[in-house]
């Protein structure tokens, strides 16, 4: 690879530059398809996996393309990206909304993409736990403390330039892993190429419901992924762009692919298993199934530690609370990694609630991405408070409502399954925050000059 990270590289970071901005020891920024393979290991995550393998299992082809339509957020990524820092002048998102929305705004940000990267660790983690004793036996507890004491050990060694450079070994591996995890399925004796189209053919098949939230969420969802706009402002602009626009469909192809063995699984599920990976098991061999946990494990790896660059950066560079030196962020990347732990220690398990919460109250940022990004907007900054609110509290509600706390979409809407809950809130934040942006719009004056309150 022609263009990966410059060799002769120290393992060690020497500096902020290369742990903070990925820059090598020359002060090279990373070339292309390192960016693009950082950018699709990253996003093709561990819980990623799983979602799609689990929502094929439960709702069929519907359930797979539904998850796969997320990785459509490369594409708005970059037009996101590419707007903040060649039309606004910007190097992140933090001084772009306190430019438009005051302290405030900034401090909305910052909430929801810190709650996004926590997610992220615990996430992964409980993956690879669940993985791991599934299939090797061992306890989950100690297996998820190895894990986040190895990667964190890794990561906080040189930072973002470490993650980038394990990026492209691990997108390899993965892509790989599940090219063969294909290649067994489609073999297999079993396999229907019509039956996975068919599968999603019954009337009240939700998976088609998930994909239209998917599709509400893709226009503000890479704006609330800091692993995914982190990289957007590291090389120059031709290079930027191509690796969003590479990384989206062999992201989206993976995700498909992986998807479909829960699809497969569920249509040959002659047991009745509840999980898919039960499922899995009775279909294919003992070393398939390694496989499967490899490519779990790998992309679950590959996320920690580009998370754990990502969040010391947050803290370090983007809301400027400490220091921006090395040992300062590899202490920020101990703290997420507590936290995240502190997490599993709830005894949390839903794995796309995560994605599903995060992803609603990022719909804050819909409107800021329509009206003020892409369309140069001047608004009041209340309506950033409103945008935030209605956002926040759809994520919530949907939150409670799964978890069985409260029951009030039912008797107002009429709503019974999740997803067409979580459709409703998702139409009624968009809704509330797009017009709180018109009616909060600043006309521009005669002299041309705008002004914002």
């Amino acid at each position: 690879m022609t263009d990966s990270i410059a060799k002769n590289t120290p393992v060690l970071a020497p500096d902020a530059a290369s742990f903070y901005q990925g820059k090598s020891s020359q002060g090279l920024a990373p070339g292309l398809w390192t960016l693009v393979l950082s950018q699709v290991t990253t996003w093709i995550f561990a819980r990623s996996l799983m979602n799609a393998a689990a929502l094929g299992f439960f709702y069929g082809i519907a359930g797979t393309l539904a998850y796969a339509m997320y990785y459509f957020s490369f594409i708005t990524g970059a037009h996101i990206v590419d707007s903040l820092r060649f039309k606004h002048g910007f190097d992140n998102m933090q001084t772009f909304m306190q430019s438009k929305f005051g302290l405030m705004g900034e401090h909305f940000y910052n909430a929801v993409i810190s709650f996004r990267l926590v997610s992220e660790v615990f996430s992964n983690l409980l993956v690879f736990g669940f993985i791991t004793t599934l299939f090797v036996g061992f306890n989950e507890t100690y297996i998820i403390l190895i894990i986040a004491v190895a990667t964190l050990i890794y990561s906080s060694i040189g930072g973002l330039h470490t993650a980038l450079k394990t990026d492209v070994v691990q997108a390899l591996l993965t892509i790989i892993a599940i090219a063969v995890l294909s290649v067994a399925m489609f073999s297999h004796p079993l396999f229907s190429f019509s039956d996975i189209v068919s599968s999603s053919n019954s009337a009240d098949n939700k998976g088609w419901i998930l994909l239209v939230v998917a599709f509400i969420q893709i226009w503000s969802y890479p704006a609330h992924d800091p692993v995914m706009t982190d990289r957007g402002f590291l090389a120059d602009r031709s290079t930027t762009k191509k690796s969003f626009y590479y990384a989206a469909p062999i992201s989206i192809v993976c995700i498909v692919l992986f998807g479909l063995l829960g699809v497969f699984a569920q249509l040959n599920n002659a047991g009745g298993a509840e999980e898919v990976t039960q499922t899995l098991n009775t279909l294919f061999s003992p070393a398939v199934m390694m496989l499967f946990s490899f490519a779990l494990i790998v992309s679950a790896i590959s996320t920690l530690d580009s998370t754990y660059a990502s969040a010391a950066k947050l803290v370090a560079v983007d809301m400027k609370l400490i220091k921006p030196t090395v040992n300062n962020g590899r202490l920020v990347m101990l703290g997420f990694l507590l936290v995240g732990l502190a997490f599993i220690a709830t005894g949390s398990k839903d794995l796309f609630d995560a994605v599903a919460v995060s992803g609603t109250a990022s719909l804050f940022l819909a409107p800021v991405v329509f009206f003020s990004i892409w369309s140069s907007w001047e608004v009041k900054s209340w309506a950033i408070v409103v945008s935030f609110a209605s956002a926040l509290i759809a994520g919530i509600v949907y939150m409670l409502e799964n978890g069985g706390y409260i029951a009030i979409m039912t008797p107002l809407f009429g709503a019974e399954h999740k997803y067409v809950k979580l459709l409703i809130l998702c139409i009624i934040a968009s809704v509330i925050g797009s017009l709180a942006f018109v009616m909060a719009r600043v006309k521009p004056a005669a002299s041309g000059h705008t002004r914002t309150i």
